[in-house]
């Protein structure tokens, strides 16, 4: 049974930093592409950021790009996501999803329950 379990999201000021991970178990995810979107109160799920199961690549979004980063230990199965500069825009749902192939649109196979970020202004 594969599962991803995301953690590490909590309310946070404005211009703070968090650190999200994503534990995955159940699949050989060191073999996965794997990254975060995210879901505002009232919007459709958004692509974060992708990294590719090298960590030779990754894509992120205009919104996060410079302030975002993502990162994966195989090892430990386990991906990351940086958060710098945090504006109340930030402020979501954040989900880790993985899938055989990289990919900017929400086409991947697993998906977490996702973890709260609230950056408050």
């Amino acid at each position: 049974q594969a599962q991803l379990v995301e953690s590490g999201g909590r309310l946070v000021e404005a211009g703070g930093s968090l650190r999200l991970s994503c534990a995955a178990s159940g699949r050989t995810f060191s073999l996965y592409a794997m990254a975060w979107f995210r879901q505002a109160p009232g919007k459709e799920r958004e692509f974060v950021a992708a990294i590719s199961w090298s960590g030779g690549t990754t894509y992120y979004a205009d919104s996060v790009k410079g302030r975002f980063t993502i990162s994966r230990d195989n090892a430990k199965n386990t991906v990351y996501l940086q958060m710098n500069s945090l504006k109340p825009e930030d402020t979501a749902v954040y989900y880790c999803a993985a899938n055989p192939r990289i990919s900017l649109s929400d086409e991947y196979r697993y998906w977490g329950q996702g973890t709260q970020v609230v950056v408050s202004s």
